[in-house]
């Protein structure tokens, strides 16, 4: 083979996983061209991953499980990328974000930051950016969280798509991430979200006070079963809950915020005015 780039699977994750898949491949028979043509991808992307000069998403390792027939297996490569990842997120979020994709309805409330479902690649950037200079992740780590916050919002435009319902502390809107243009950008993308007909948007004020039910995020998934899980983060670890009876006081509450907030007229009418710097 001409110009055939050996690697060193124990050099990282990434590299395990080409290996892994470049190995996959060839016990098929198949060529890079064979194996895009199967993926919807391009040849030039199958080499990249292979190689490690490109990580592997989410929607590209179920792709690779579907083609080598390992979907929902012990060794998919959907399990593979969800390890590798591990260590750039709090204990709990992957297994959440693989109900989160699958999920029929989904609750949030955020504060301080938008959330990942409704953030712009540029202000995923500047938070992953921001932690690198921090010392708190490496920038190896900070391209997995962009990739990872990306690769979570195709849930938004799965058929049929989920209905989501956030509601954004006023802090979310009023912290600035990035630079004006950032910003500007972002709320733009919020107004775009508040359009959609599966999409609820709202913001809960500071005026709220104590009527405000939750201090930390929260998101009440309900799944197609009509079952329900709750996903929550403290500083350190995030926690998955799937007993209904610890869901069910959190779905109440939920419900008792949506009530006090702004309607989503209102709120889209708050964000209309702090994109035009008014207050």
């Amino acid at each position: 083979m001409v110009n055939r780039r050996e690697l060193d699977p124990e050099a990282s994750p990434a590299a395990a996983f080409g290996a892994r898949m470049r190995r996959s491949r060839e016990e098929q028979g198949w060529t890079q061209e064979e194996l895009a043509e199967k993926l919807d991808y391009s040849s030039q992307h199958i080499s990249a991953v292979e190689t490690a000069r490109k990580p592997p998403t989410l929607r590209f390792s179920r792709k690779l499980d579907q083609a080598f027939g390992l979907a929902g297996s012990v060794d998919s490569f959907e399990g593979e990328w969800r390890d590798m990842r591990h260590g750039a997120l709090l204990e709990g979020f992957p297994e959440f974000v693989t109900y989160e994709g699958r999920s029929a309805e989904i609750r949030l409330y955020e504060v301080g930051v938008v959330p990942g479902l409704l953030q712009t690649p540029e202000y995923t950037s500047a938070l992953a950016d921001s932690a690198v200079k921090r010392g708190a992740i490496t920038p190896e780590q900070a391209r997995e969280r962009v990739t990872i916050v990306a690769d979570r919002q195709t849930a938004l435009v799965r058929k049929p798509p989920p209905h989501v319902f956030a509601v954004l502390d006023e802090s979310c809107l009023l912290r600035p991430i990035g630079n004006g243009n950032t910003m500007d950008a972002q709320l733009a993308r919020l107004l775009e979200f508040a359009e959609q007909p599966n999409t609820v948007l709202q913001v809960a004020p500071f005026t709220m006070g104590e009527r405000r039910p939750f201090d930390l995020p929260v998101t009440v998934l309900t799944m197609p079963d009509r079952s329900l899980m709750a996903y929550a983060e403290s500083a350190q670890q995030g926690h998955l809950e799937r007993e209904s009876t610890s869901v069910l006081p959190l779905l109440t509450a939920y419900h008792q915020l949506q009530a006090e907030a702004l309607s989503q007229a209102a709120s889209v009418a708050m964000i209309s005015k702090l994109r035009k710097g008014t207050p």
